[in-house]
């Protein structure tokens, strides 16, 4: 995993897995972004490969980061795994998805 900078891009994508282990490794470098009040406006998650309910908690901390900077962070492509959980738990709308959109056409 590389250091992200303290400023976030306006764009990032994620790639390879996203499970407990990297979610950690992302959540600790993304808190400079919060102190800097510098968040991605938007995260591509096509690169993504496995997930789990962690991956889902790092999108939402992160969503919940941005509306307190009076933003919001775009989500796009989720994998279709993590799409389902976020179904599943009724926070596809937090996210900015669509709960009948396949994950594909995100």
């Amino acid at each position: 995993m590389t250091k992200r900078p303290e400023h976030a891009p306006r764009t990032i994508a994620l790639r390879g897995d996203l499970t407990a282990r990297e979610v950690s490794r992302w959540y600790a470098d993304s808190l400079a972004w919060r102190r800097a009040e510098s968040l991605p406006l938007t995260v591509d998650l096509a690169g993504v490969g496995r997930t789990d309910s962690s991956a889902l908690a790092l999108l939402l901390e992160w969503q919940a980061w941005a509306r307190t900077c009076g933003t919001a962070i775009e989500f796009h492509n989720p994998p279709a795994a993590l799409k389902t959980v976020a179904n599943l738990s009724s926070v596809s709308a937090l996210l900015g998805w669509s709960e009948d959109m396949p994950a594909s056409q995100e």
